[in-house]
């Protein structure tokens, strides 16, 4: 394949340095699709650390962002394609979906050798659009940028934000709103959904294939293991597990758990309808496209199960020719995700609590704990926040207890917690260093990213979008300048629906 500048731009040297392995599978793994220029790109953000971690030419991709980031300008070793894949969305499967409105640009090796891809979404159709038209809305794109970035400081694993650019043309949804294209950084974008494709078409050479290429790429660990594609679903259950354990310890509900949306590699994926949680409720939805709670916040760690059933079998003919023995073997690795992903909360949150060690009754103490924040409409952010500083002084009792409505009701489980605390070897300072290590100051607050939205969509202001990123980039500090940010909306402020944006 070969991309040439569409501006017929000479560069001494690219200053993307791509390396394209996927391009190099069989062509029924992709299409061949350069990005469809826009009007009149205008670079709203580039993130310049990012771009030095990945061995790029920051200082040319600024310079030069614009058209880069939109699509108008291919540069140097780019063959950009858009990817093939299936899914199940809300639990129907779709044999063919694909990317409708990305355009994987190529991958580079960053500072680590680790290998990522660059992707553009908005760039225009393609032909997995299904009659769309391949554009992105200004907001969506803002709210990717956040949340992937939020979530990257708060330390769970997630695709990142490279650039932001606006089209200078308008996209129509519900309404007309401005255009813009969004710069995406991953381990790699392939999914479970990936592997449906060829298993829905009986393909499995092809499957063979993506499953070699996927260790080769992510798990090279399991190369040599007797059977790799049973260790490859062990592997990919191990991450999903540990995955969706982190996005329930920081209040996180991805709003889009469908099998296109879950990566092999185990990082965050697709921003769409996503939030986070004020008051505590396990039931909690928030995206408009999930009108019977199938991904809320307290149904994801079986969601991730049942996606990792689906992931099974794909694999069954590699993993076994005796159906029945892979079927088995499957569903061993299934059964064991429980376990798994019980495993990752309950040390997470022993930690949220400021516990170092093990006791039985943990896990009681802890549901007790969610249980009476569910009761008592408590911020889930602040509680956890409050409690690392209660964990160093008996003089912060008070703010601790205001995030219930019954502050009184707080006082037999403090006196459980501190009966336990009183097991545990380390000092009180120490305790709570370790807890306002896990318990973030900030999130990003629903209320605060909708703010910051339509400020861009309607004045052209990016302020509030810049400020967030501020603060968002050092959750666990406190930063008293931002001590705003920290706070729950007002009733008034409730964001009670988020929207997918395509």
């Amino acid at each position: 394949m070969s991309s040439p500048l569409h501006d017929n731009a000479v560069l001494d040297a690219p200053p993307i340095p791509f390396d394209n392995s996927y391009v190099r599978l069989p062509p029924q793994f992709f299409a061949e699709q350069a990005p469809t220029p826009v009007a009149a790109p205008r670079l709203i953000k580039f993130n310049t650390v990012l771009a030095r971690d990945l061995g790029l030419d920051a200082d040319v991709l600024e310079r030069d962002g614009a058209a880069i980031f939109s699509g108008n300008k291919l540069l140097p070793g780019s063959e950009p394609i858009a990817m093939a894949y299936a899914g199940h969305q809300f639990g129907g499967f779709v044999p063919q979906l694909g990317d409708g409105r990305a355009i994987l640009l190529g991958e580079v090796t960053d500072h680590s050798g680790r290998r990522r891809d660059i992707q553009l979404k908005g760039a225009g159709p393609t032909p997995f659009s299904r009659r769309g038209d391949g554009r992105a809305a200004l907001g969506p794109v803002l709210r990717e940028y956040i949340v992937s970035e939020a979530m990257y400081a708060l330390g769970i694993p997630t695709t990142r934000a490279l650039a932001a650019v606006t089209t200078g043309e308008r996209v129509y949804r519900e309404e007309v709103l401005p255009g813009a294209v969004f710069t995406r950084v991953a381990a790699s974008h392939i999914r479970v959904g990936t592997f449906q494709y060829f298993a829905a078409r009986g393909d499995t050479d092809s499957l063979r294939i993506l499953a070699d290429h996927v260790v080769d790429r992510h798990y090279p660990e399991i190369k040599d293991r007797q059977n790799r594609y049973l260790a490859l679903m062990e592997a990919v259950a191990e991450r999903q597990a540990a995955l969706i354990a982190r996005w329930l310890h920081v209040g996180f509900i991805h709003g889009v758990m469908n099998t296109d949306n879950m990566t092999i590699s185990g990082e965050t994926i697709d921003y769409g309808p996503c939030a986070f949680m004020d008051s505590y409720n396990p039931a909690t939805v928030f995206s408009s496209i999930d009108r019977h709670g199938r991904y809320a916040y307290a149904n994801q760690p079986a969601i991730g199960q049942w996606n990792i059933a689906r992931l099974g079998e794909t694999l069954l003919s590699l993993i076994d020719p005796s159906l029945d023995a892979a079927v088995d073997l499957a569903n061993g690795v299934i059964k064991t995700y429980g376990e798994r992903f019980q495993a990752h909360w309950l040390a997470g949150m022993r930690g949220k609590i400021g516990l170092a060690t093990e006791e039985d009754d943990d896990l009681d103490l802890i549901q007790a704990l969610l249980a009476l924040m569910q009761q008592q409409e408590a911020d889930f952010t602040l509680t956890f926040r409050r409690l690392s500083t209660l964990a160093e002084s008996d003089d912060s009792e008070a703010p601790f207890t205001a995030s219930f409505k019954d502050p009184d009701s707080a006082a037999p489980w403090l006196v459980r917690w501190r009966e336990r605390l009183n097991r545990e070897p380390q000092l009180p300072s120490e305790r709570a260093r370790a807890m306002r290590g896990v318990n973030p100051a900030f999130i990003p607050r629903n209320h605060r990213v909708e703010q910051a939205i339509e400020a861009a969509v309607e004045d052209d202001d990016f302020s509030l979008f810049e400020v967030l990123l501020t603060v968002l980039a050092k959750p666990y500090e406190d930063q008293p300048a931002f001590a705003p940010y920290a706070e729950p909306p007002q009733p008034a402020e409730r964001v009670l629906q988020t929207f997918c944006g395509t």
